[in-house]
């Protein structure tokens, strides 16, 4: 880690321009545009980039040895521009001190929910035998990794629970009430019906694959939110993007945002396979169909920042604020024409695209080697 460097003529989303001194992994000064002093490790005159608190993704998959959703911490983290990814349960309890071991090696910070499965991810069908459902262990996993471990997840979609209906979700939400964890709840396919889903879900619990273009999802097919969905956010439900292999679609993107359903979280559900052959490539990648979508900036990257921060109850990972450790992303915007694709294979030319260009983890400076 460097002592102290400068990050001059960085520009906020409102479009205020400033320098950021870092010292010590610190942030220690915040100045009018050219006004610091010291070695500029980023100057802006020379590669005009947009500044913001650390991204943050909420939904990823970041255990290696699970196939096919495993990946590398730091290539879904630091090397995408994103400072904090939040493992989506691909570990329970029989494998979690490993997630959270590994997640201490990497540059990129790590958090993670807990699958309620204890085998985790290391089958697709998880929630299949309710015997892998054992309560003491999740509480115990859930004490022994309490600075890690931010809430808890269930799949629940027919390939996963197969006969088993609502009852693992049933038996989820009473270890959130046991534990204080909240839930995140990844919905799929019927059965079971996503109308006996959701009233399940109560506030501060997730919602994942909000988008989806699946039959069973959460607008009917004039493109009308279920009545389940609206409810669902008057309770105060948390509508997150978790894109994913199969999760996103275009053309349910765009109801949801004519009926004022907006996300609250943007993330990628992102792993080796949909990083390196897509739909998904990148957490850049995700943030430029909001773009295109007509979300502004603001909206799209407070969806990664302030918003994400917020619900994990960690504010600090959500603003620039002297005394705060240095958590900070770098990222272009580039006129240009982009073609994006949706998980279902609809795709759309853009005229602006989200480039990550580097990524500040506890005043370490990394560059990004992904593109959008």
């Amino acid at each position: 880690m460097e002592e102290r460097y400068v990050l001059r003529r960085l520009q906020r989303v409102s479009g205020e321009e400033i320098d950021i001194v870092v010292e010590d992994g610190k942030i220690v000064q915040i100045t009018g545009a050219g006004q610091a002093q010291g070695e500029v490790k980023w100057d802006g005159n020379a590669q005009p980039a947009y500044v913001s608190s650390g991204w943050i993704d909420m939904h990823v998959h970041a255990f290696p040895e699970f196939d096919p959703y495993g990946d590398e911490i730091d290539e879904i983290g630091v090397k995408q521009g994103v400072a904090t990814i939040v493992d989506a349960g691909s570990c329970g309890a029989d494998r979690i001190g490993d997630l959270v071991a590994s997640g201490k090696q990497a540059d990129t910070n790590l958090l993670a929910f807990l699958n309620i499965s204890r085998i985790g991810l290391k089958r697709i069908d998880e929630l299949s035998e309710l015997s892998w459902i054992d309560r003491e262990e999740v509480k115990r996993a859930i004490s022994n990794h309490r600075d890690s471990i931010i809430g808890l997840k269930a799949r629940i979609s027919q390939s996963v629970v197969k006969g088993n209906g609502t009852e693992p979700l049933r038996i989820a939400r009473g270890l959130s009430e046991e534990t204080g964890l909240p839930l995140m709840v990844h919905i799929g396919s019927a059965p079971p019906d996503i109308r006996d889903v959701i009233p399940l879900l109560e506030r501060k619990d997730v919602i994942t694959h909000y988008l989806n273009g699946k039959v069973n999802n959460l607008f009917d097919g004039s493109g009308e939110p279920l009545q389940v969905l609206t409810e669902a956010i008057s309770r105060g439900v948390h509508l997150d993007v978790g894109h994913g292999t199969a999760s996103f679609s275009f053309r349910v993107a765009e109801a949801a945002k004519g009926h004022g359903i907006h996300p609250d979280t943007i993330s990628t559900d992102i792993y080796r396979g949909n990083r390196m052959n897509g739909p998904v490539y990148s957490m850049s990648s995700v943030l430029s169909k909001f773009l295109y979508l007509g979300y502004s900036l603001e909206e799209v990257i407070a969806a990664v920042t302030s918003r994400a921060a917020s619900w994990l109850g960690k504010e600090e990972l959500g603003r620039i604020q002297i005394g705060d450790p240095a958590n900070l992303t770098l990222f272009a915007v580039k006129e240009q024409a982009t073609e994006l694709v949706d998980s279902e294979g609809e795709k759309r030319t853009a005229d602006r695209c989200i480039e990550a260009k580097g990524v500040i983890v506890h005043g370490k400076f990394i560059e990004c080697e992904v593109r959008a």
